[in-house]
């Protein structure tokens, strides 16, 4: 997307626009230094940390996630466009903590019992940080309770299942009749993926969302997180 001259480019000499726009650019790339830098030239210029998380990383990944759901870009690429982003976050994490900047949600997200995949797992995290979600990855392999304590734990709003194996794909409806039975499914939206999951899958073991990839993942989740908001405030005012 960048051109071979970009390599002699000063990212200081840019306005905010071009340099916001370069940016994007950058993260499409996969230039974690790049990003670094803009991230601390524009708060050198005043920015605050949201203003630059929001028009610099999040609109940037966006362009990234809508690539990758239409086949342009590849899991490798997104890989390394996902890679810059932490390298942008690593610098305003602390910032945006201070500030008591509200995430857009948080979600838990795992790979089921008896299933060590992670790749599409890690992909949907960094999306879904990239879209400026708080993400607990809980890893691989986890069995009911791990969900449970996570969720205890961390208090999100979404909690986010993934299998790679048709033997481990069941496990996703023993966590959520799990959760039925102690009466806390309907706090949570819950979003399953996986290669051999599909819409109707989804449905059969009482999932809010199948996801078919990690930009999908990123669309559901603001969504349904949206609606459940607004649900909760309307039955606030009518309680």
């Amino acid at each position: 997307m960048s051109d071979a001259n970009d390599d002699d480019l000063d990212l200081t000499t840019l306005d905010d626009d071009d340099l916001v726009q370069q940016m994007h650019d950058d993260l499409y790339d996969g230039l974690a230094e790049e990003i670094d830098e803009g991230v601390r030239i524009l708060l050198g210029r005043g920015w605050p940390p949201d203003k630059v998380l929001g028009n610099a990383l999040v609109d940037g990944m966006t362009v990234v996630g809508i690539d990758f759901r239409d086949g342009i870009l590849f899991v490798p690429e997104v890989l390394m466009a996902a890679n810059a982003m932490k390298a942008g976050m690593a610098v305003l994490r602390p910032l945006l903590a201070e500030t008591g900047a509200k995430p857009v949600g948080k979600m838990v997200i795992g790979t089921v019992k008896g299933d060590i995949h992670d790749i599409g797992k890690n992909l949907v995290g960094m999306m879904m940080e990239g879209a400026g979600f708080e993400v607990i990855d809980i890893g691989i392999n986890n069995p009911v309770q791990n969900y449970l304590d996570a969720l205890d734990e961390h208090k999100p709003e979404i909690l986010g299942m993934s299998a790679l194996l048709t033997t481990t794909m069941p496990y996703m409806k023993v966590v959520i009749e799990t959760l039925e039975q102690k009466g806390i499914r309907d706090d949570y939206v819950i979003l399953v993926g996986g290669a051999p999951l599909n819409e109707e899958f989804g449905k059969a073991v009482g999932a809010d969302a199948y996801c078919r990839d990690a930009a999908t993942a990123v669309e559901t989740a603001k969504r349904l997180v949206a609606a459940k908001r607004e649900a909760s405030a309307h039955q606030a005012v009518i309680g």
